[in-house]
């Protein structure tokens, strides 16, 4: 049989007719990629991370009575009730690895937006090839600073960066030093990535700028299988307040270290990571009676704003724990990503770019203790107020801000 010209194009004609079908059916679905350390160290970041983003995907795709973009009615109705799908990856930790599967995921799995990824080292590379792709990316609980200061266009991060966290921490210094409490030196401890890096900077220049002298600046190998000499410089500098900015493994292996050698810090101040996962309470939380953390979300939120509790004990359902400052950053970053697609009334990555760029929600639609969810320029929501957390009788609360604080901070640590 010979095809023709005529047929050719008779074939092309029917095929434009079928294509508003062929769009509108692939939007009873939108496939969302997300990328984590499913296996390694820090494979329960990962398996958490699947939680909360598994509760966000059931209150956008059924139908809840809570206050949130998308939970009342079931999908999304500006792509006609689609469903939310998510699609997993496994980074393992490394950047590389992250690159690769994140031109996997939309490659292959044709996803038309990514989310993650616990490691800002990770985060770099996952954005830009997001960025090359012209897919947006939500930077989920990745703190590094320098993140979104990159040009990005693809690039957006809801939850507060450790310039932010780093800042509440010395503006509970300030307030703790007018109450006549002594307050003057301080020792950095830091793992040598990205995010220990950023934040030993972000530090060192608050320590500077608000008159505080850092007795031990102190960067060490992640992953390290000791840390003895690192702690006997930290005894030795014997500070007001030790900072570590560690993940979960070298957080445990620090507090170990200190056990054995002897080394009690009158007080210690986190940068989260490690310090906001049940893993390590579950290894050394004996030892840690009164340490404190930075962190966006914060449970007692609960006690104003109901839908919080209940979210909670869906997570919890699903996990074994309540919600933290990762899982709670996670959870929100799928609701926002959702609400700027259901806006665009598409899973184009350009009109969703536009839609997250133009997002503004309210404090009261979001489990967070934020002023609202918006993005500047660079894609940073610079209303996200961090909270202090503080770990007392076997669970947080919050000690800072005054105007999100349950309680009154005990100092030194015992």
């Amino acid at each position: 049989m010979t095809i023709t010209r005529r047929d050719v194009l008779l074939g092309a004609a029917a095929t434009a007719a079928l294509m508003p079908l062929a769009a509108r059916a692939q939007t009873s679905e939108v496939v969302i990629g997300l990328t984590y350390p499913m296996s390694g160290a820090n494979a329960q970041i990962g398996v958490d991370a699947q939680r909360a983003y598994e509760t966000a995907a059931e209150i956008i795709n059924k139908d809840f009575d809570f206050d949130l973009p998308l939970a009342k009615g079931e999908g999304l109705p500006g792509l006609g009730g689609a469903k939310i799908r998510l699609v997993y990856a496994d980074h393992q930790g490394d950047p590389q690895k992250g690159r690769a599967e994140a031109e996997r995921l939309i490659t292959q799995e044709k996803v038309c937006a990514i989310l993650g990824t616990y490691q800002s080292a990770v985060a770099v590379t996952v954005s830009q090839t997001c960025e090359r792709y012209q897919i947006p990316f939500i930077s989920a609980d990745n703190s590094s600073p320098s993140l979104h200061r990159r040009g990005l266009k693809y690039y957006f991060r809801p939850s507060p960066h450790d310039e932010m966290f780093s800042g509440a921490m010395f503006d509970f210094f300030d307030a703790l030093k007018k109450k006549g409490t002594k307050v003057e030196t301080l020792a950095l401890f830091h793992e040598d990535t990205i995010f220990g890096t950023d934040s030993a900077n972000a530090q060192l220049k608050l320590a500077a700028d608000r008159g505080y002298k850092v007795v031990a600046d102190i960067k060490y190998r992640a992953n390290s299988p000791s840390l003895s000499a690192e702690v006997q410089q930290l005894k030795a500098a014997n500070a007001d307040v030790l900072m570590p900015s560690s993940y979960t493994t070298d957080g445990i292996l620090l507090v170990k270290t200190m056990a054995e050698l002897g080394y009690k810090p009158k007080a210690i101040v986190a940068q989260a990571a490690g310090f906001s996962e049940k893993a390590l309470y579950d290894a050394v939380g004996d030892k840690l009676e009164g340490v404190i953390t930075r962190g966006s979300f914060s449970l007692d939120l609960a006690a104003k704003r109901q839908m919080v509790g209940k979210i909670n004990a869906m997570f919890k359902e699903k996990s074994g724990k309540d919600l933290n400052d990762n899982t709670s950053r996670e959870f929100m970053a799928l609701i926002i990503m959702a609400d700027a697609i259901n806006r665009a009334k598409s899973t184009d990555g350009e009109k969703v770019r536009e839609a997250l760029a133009a997002t503004t929600m309210p404090a009261e639609q979001t489990i967070m203790p934020w002023k609202s969810v918006k993005f500047d320029e660079m894609g940073q929501n610079n209303d996200a107020d961090p909270v202090l957390l503080q770990y007392i009788g076997g669970k947080f609360v919050t000690v800072s801000p005054e105007q999100a604080a349950v309680a009154e901070p005990v100092w030194p640590m015992k």
